[in-house]
């Protein structure tokens, strides 16, 4: 049975995959959530795709898991949680940074619990003038999942993560902007265009030099100076093999604008 609720389009280069279920925030279910997985791994392996953009329909970008679809009854075996938040939450923020091609979050609205975890997973994050994010978990008495700890604290450092883990409040995009969760804001009616414009700027870009450039950033994050030296030697190693990295030393020479292929 097809999956509602998420629609997919390739226009120029640039995959758009925009939450669609606008009566319920977007919220995921299960079953658009590992849509979302599958057509992210579609996108990294697909020559044709050079950027992402992800987005929502109506007053939410993603108010994070639907949870009026859960199971009701049957006994719950010790290792049942950890299990789901692994193979759900957990698995869907990895496709979104471990994509091998740019992904930009376009948030329309509200961003709550895993939605705000989806959209600063994403490699750009575009916020409209109305939206907001919320690290909505301690309001339901629960530990923040979807990659929430290990996310923030990278992006604004452990106290700021921890005021918006411990309190819960709504932040405006404004404030997320101050604080570096979003690289710009801007009026709500000019969201979809900028990112149309970010994803097209990216889409004409040398693809596996900013696959690469992704992944040294991520890891760099995690490891020494002595592993991120040896890891951006290796990328710059396996990039000069490409052939828009030749075009580039190439139309640099030779005075022109380059032209890439995504090769």
């Amino acid at each position: 049975m097809p999956v509602t609720g998420v629609l997919h389009t390739l226009d120029a280069g640039v995959t758009h995959l925009t939450l669609n279920r606008p009566e319920a925030l977007n919220a995921l279910t299960p079953d658009q959530r590992d849509l979302l997985i599958d057509l992210l791994a579609d996108a990294s392996a697909d020559p044709e795709v050079r950027a992402v953009v992800v987005t929502g329909t109506g007053r939410g970008f993603c108010a994070g898991a639907d949870l009026r679809g859960g199971t009701a009854g049957g006994e719950r075996v010790a290792g049942d949680v950890a299990r789901v938040i692994r193979t759900g939450a957990q698995r869907l923020i990895a496709a979104v940074l471990d994509c091998e091609k740019p992904v930009i979050a376009a948030v329309n609205g509200t961003a709550a619990g895993l939605g705000a975890h989806l959209a600063l997973a994403c490699d750009l994050v575009l916020a409209a003038e109305s939206a907001k994010f919320i690290e909505v978990f301690v309001r339901r008495g629960l530990v923040p999942d979807g990659g929430g700890a290990y996310l923030l604290p990278r992006l604004i450092g452990p106290h700021r993560a921890k005021e918006l883990m411990f309190f819960g409040d709504a932040l405006p995009a404004a404030d997320a902007q101050r604080i570096g969760l979003v690289n710009r804001v801007v009026p709500d009616a000019e969201l979809d265009k900028t990112a149309r414009d970010w994803a097209a700027r990216l889409a004409v870009g040398p693809t596996r030099a900013l696959a690469l450039t992704k992944q040294l950033v991520n890891a760099s994050l995690d490891g020494d100076r002595a592993a991120a030296f040896a890891a951006e030697a290796a990328a710059q190693e396996i990039n000069m093999t490409t052939a828009d990295a030749q075009e580039g030393v190439r139309s640099f020479v030779e005075r022109r604008s380059p032209e890439y292929r995504g090769r």
